[in-house]
């Protein structure tokens, strides 16, 4: 569909919710319509999902104009909800660390993200609906995912896993949480 083209009536749409950069909707084509407070955000997330085309991890991105874009809904649950209603299993503290390694293969600078930016789907499959600064910051280590693993009292069996299945990973991770506060 040419979304350039098409009138959204936000009337017609199902609120999905709002951040720190904008507020998102459910459009009737069951898109995703993404309205932010600032055109700079808006390029800036639109260029990421373009850069990532291909990958699983990440929607597909349909349109942009001004401040919003249009792309592919991600259903499933939050990671942050779903921890708190399943735990972290080993397979999902694996599914974390691909998701990191993919942020590390697609050239991200920042090897990091936050909880309520993964969602988790049916299949336990990851995917991200946030990626803010992948390209522009810099954090060689999940801090926030760490952070907001040990509030959800999830990352001591994150670590655990990371040191079985990529001890080199574990090991530079261990040392910046320590320094960060984290462990």
């Amino acid at each position: 569909m040419d979304y350039e083209k098409f009138d959204i009536d936000l009337r017609d749409c199902l609120f999905l919710g709002e951040g720190h950069n904008g507020i998102v909707y459910r459009l009737p084509d069951g898109n995703v319509i993404k309205i932010f407070k600032a055109e700079k955000h808006c390029r800036r997330e639109y260029s990421i999902l373009k850069k990532v085309e291909g990958s699983r991890h990440f929607p597909k991105a349909y349109s942009s104009l001004g401040n919003y874009i249009i792309r592919e809904y991600v259903g499933g649950d939050c990671l942050k909800d779903y921890i708190k209603e399943n735990g972290l299993s080993h397979n999902m503290a694996v599914g974390l660390i691909k998701l990191l390694d993919e942020f590390d293969r697609l050239g991200f600078t920042k090897l990091d993200i936050r909880c309520r930016d993964i969602y988790v789907l049916e299949d336990g499959f990851l995917m991200v609906i946030d990626p803010k600064c992948s390209y522009t910051k810099y954090r060689d280590f999940p801090k926030h995912l760490a952070k907001g693993l040990k509030k959800l009292g999830a990352l001591e069996d994150f670590l655990e896993v990371a040191n079985t299945e990529k001890p080199e990973l574990y090991n530079e991770w261990i040392f910046k949480l320590k320094c960060a506060g984290l462990v």
